[in-house]
C-alpha cells in the first residue's frame, strides 16, 4: 500500500495535501491554502552539505507541525504547505505572517555544529477557495503565484496572489483607515498587503521582542 508520509520530515505528502484539500472544496468549506519555500535553500546545500539541508527540513517541519498540526505537508524538495479550513484570506494572511515571523526568530532551533551557520526563512504565498479558484488543482496554481510574487518581491514575506490586494473588510477596521491605507499603498508604489505586512511586523517586534 503507499504511504502519504513524507519519511524525511514525517509529514503528509502532496498527494496528501492534494486529496484534504479536494474533500474540503467538495464538502463547500471555505479553506485557505498557504505554499511556504525554504529560501535560498540550494545554496545552503551547496554550502553547508546535504546533512545540513535535512536538518533545516526536518526542524522546518517541526515548527509548521507546532503551528498547524495535521494540516502541514511537504509538498516536495523544500516547500511546504499548510491548510487553513474555515479561514477568510485575511485570517489566513495574518495566521501566515506569525507562521513565518515565528520561523525566522526560531533562529536557535536550526543551529548545528557549523562556525558559520546560514541564517534560515521562508517565503509563503497564500490563496483561498472560492475567491481564488474553483477546484484544488487552480486553488494550488493560485497559491504558487502568490510564492512567485512573494520571492520576486524580495523573500522572508507573505504575498497574496498577484491580482489580489489585501482588502480589510469595515466590519473589521473603520473605513477611513481602508482609505488610507489604500491611498499610502498608491502613494508607495506598494500593495497593501506588504504594508500590512511591515506594520504586523512592527507590532510583534514591540509585544513580543521579536527579534530579527
Amino acid at each position: 500500500m503507499k504511504t502519504r508520509q513524507d519519511s524525511l520530515t514525517e509529514l503528509m505528502n502532496r498527494e496528501a495535501l492534494e486529496l484534504q484539500l479536494k474533500q474540503t472544496i467538495k464538502s463547500d468549506e471555505v479553506v485557505a491554502l498557504a505554499l511556504i519555500d525554504v529560501d535560498h535553500f540550494m545554496e545552503i546545500n551547496n554550502e553547508f552539505g546535504h546533512d545540513t539541508g535535512d536538518h533545516v527540513l526536518q526542524t522546518i517541519a517541526e515548527l509548521l507541525k507546532e503551528a498547524a498540526g495535521e494540516y502541514a505537508f511537504r509538498v516536495s524538495g523544500d516547500e511546504f504547505g499548510i491548510i487553513l479550513v474555515g479561514e477568510s484570506l485575511e485570517q489566513a494572511f495574518l495566521k501566515m505572517e506569525n507562521v513565518r515571523a515565528g520561523i525566522y526568530a526560531a533562529q536557535d532551533r536550526f543551529q548545528i555544529r557549523l562556525d558559520n551557520p546560514p541564517l534560515i526563512s521562508v517565503t509563503i504565498g497564500v490563496a483561498q477557495f472560492p475567491r481564488d479558484s474553483k477546484d484544488e488543482q487552480s486553488l494550488m496554481r493560485t497559491a504558487n503565484a502568490a510564492l512567485m510574487a512573494a520571492k520576486e518581491a524580495g523573500r522572508n514575506q507573505v504575498s497574496l496572489p498577484p491580482n489580489e490586494d489585501m482588502i480589510m473588510k469595515t466590519c473589521y477596521y473603520p473605513a477611513t483607515l481602508v482609505r488610507r491605507l489604500k491611498t499610502l499603498a498608491e502613494k508607495s508604489k506598494k500593495k497593501e498587503s506588504f504594508l500590512f505586512r511591515e506594520a504586523l511586523t512592527d507590532l510583534l517586534r514591540k509585544y513580543d521582542r521579536i527579534e530579527e
